[in-house]
């Protein structure tokens, strides 16, 4: 006589749990309270006769018992949700899922979509504009731009820029008498902050997307790079700049579609090079999807072509200096 199962919730909830080391994010992936998350793990435990966790410090470990099965598991919700996404997706197999950070989406990727859709029209694209990083391995996405991110492994990554940081401004506070003329004026100016410290993922990224690191690069850390105006949100702090409010680190590359339309204008012709970069990428066997490929060939193109396009800064009495930081 077989044994009866226990609950597919218990048996996820440990799967994620065990993932990640926390029941905290486990419960966040997983749309519960944390102790929605444990009590489910503990009636998988006394389903079982056994303790598939135990506490470390402040986290989590498995236990034996619980390596045991833990990889058969995570395969067998993987196949679970792949066969979900089939299903799903049946009454339109050619829908291509791309997620793509907010603010890469509407300054660089959205406005140039419209050139995929006139070469792919029988592709219809959705864009998962979220600064959750998609988890491209259990489905999510089909493909996804990335800023900063390594990836994971068994996925393909093809760069497309490296960055270059630049400060940006209206070409208002640059026509004014009073206006920006050289790097110490930044002392006077206001400085609109990116702040980066919700995203669990922008580890890296935080190095070099703030204001001090970028001074002290081109020499000037004497500037107090504290004073200004932060937002959570990196569109709001671009059309902050645009409004004239103050003078925001932008990427060049990015930002360049808003300095040919004469939105802004690089205050000044240093930039800070980095090899921190934005990233296409996919799994390796959603490489072998033809609408993935069509993808991922058009961005890089797009992206090639935009490379070749240099826009001058504002007038400066200083020249320029570019600073490559490894």
């Amino acid at each position: 006589m077989k044994r009866p199962l226990p609950s597919l919730n218990a048996l996820r909830a440990f799967e994620t749990t065990a993932r990640h080391s926390s029941f905290v994010p486990a419960a966040d992936e997983l749309h519960v309270t944390p102790a929605a998350v444990k009590q489910l793990v503990r009636k998988l435990e006394e389903h079982l006769g056994i303790a598939l966790v135990e506490r470390s410090g402040r986290g989590l470990k498995v236990t034996p018992a619980g390596r045991v099965g833990l990889e058969s598991l995570t395969a067998g919700f993987l196949q679970i949700e792949r066969a979900v996404g089939q299903m799903r997706d049946y009454r339109n197999p050619q829908r291509l899922v791309v997620s793509a950070e907010p603010s890469f989406a509407t300054a660089w990727l959205v406005p140039r979509l419209e050139r995929f859709r006139a070469m792919h029209p029988d592709i219809d694209v959705l864009i998962d504009s979220s600064l959750r990083l998609a988890d491209l391995e259990r489905g999510a996405a089909d493909v996804a731009i990335r800023f900063g991110v390594a990836p994971e492994k068994g996925d393909v990554a093809y760069r497309l820029f490296d960055e270059k940081l630049c400060a940006f401004c209206s070409p208002s506070l640059t026509s004014r008498h009073e206006g920006l003329r050289q790097l110490d004026d930044l002392s006077r100016a206001t400085l609109i902050h990116w702040d980066t410290s919700a995203l669990t993922w922008a580890t890296a990224t935080r190095a070099w997307v703030g204001w001090e690191p970028w001074l002290e690069t081109l020499g000037a850390g004497h500037i107090d790079a504290r004073r200004g105006v932060s937002f959570s949100d990196y569109n709001l702090a671009v059309q902050a700049a645009i409004a004239g409010q103050g003078v925001v680190l932008g990427s060049l590359p990015i930002l360049s579609d808003l300095v040919a339309a004469g939105l802004l204008v690089r205050a000044f012709p240093d930039i800070v090079e980095t090899s921190i970069g934005y990233d296409i990428v996919a799994t390796r066997d959603a490489i072998g999807n033809q609408q993935v490929q069509s993808f991922i060939a058009w961005t890089k193109a797009e992206a090639a072509a935009a490379g070749h396009v240099q826009q001058p800064p504002a007038e400066s009495s200083q020249r320029g200096r570019t600073r490559r930081v490894l």
